[in-house]
C-alpha cells in the first residue's frame, strides 16, 4: 500500500481551499450601492427576488411589484435603496398596516 506524500496532501488541501473561495465569491450578495438604479431594478425583475447589500452591515430581500414572491399575509411595499446614482424605488415584502376605520 502506498502512503500519500506530504506534497500530495498539501496540494489537495490547497485545491480544496481554492474551490471553496471561488464558490463563496460566486454566491456573494450584490451591493446596491455599486449598481445604478436601472441595474438594481433589472436584477430584481429578472430574478423575481434578490437579496441585496444596502450598507456596510445591512441587507434585505427585495421583490417585484407584481408577483407572488411574498408569503401571505405580506405584500410588496415600496421602499428605497441607495444606488450609485441616488435613491432607487424597489419593493420588499411586509405585512400591510391595517388602519382602524
Amino acid at each position: 500500500m502506498r502512503t500519500p506524500s506530504i506534497a500530495s496532501i498539501a496540494g489537495k488541501i490547497l485545491w480544496a481551499g481554492t474551490v471553496l473561495c471561488c464558490v463563496s465569491a460566486a454566491y456573494a450578495r450584490p451591493d446596491s450601492r455599486a449598481m445604478t438604479c436601472a441595474q438594481t431594478q433589472a436584477l430584481i425583475r429578472s430574478d423575481h427576488a434578490a437579496v441585496l447589500t444596502t450598507g456596510p452591515n445591512t441587507y434585505d430581500r427585495f421583490v417585484r411589484q407584481f408577483g407572488n414572491e411574498c408569503d401571505w399575509p405580506e405584500v410588496p411595499i415600496s421602499t428605497t435603496v441607495p444606488t450609485k446614482d441616488g435613491e432607487c424605488r424597489v419593493y420588499r415584502c411586509q405585512e400591510p398596516i391595517n388602519l382602524p376605520y
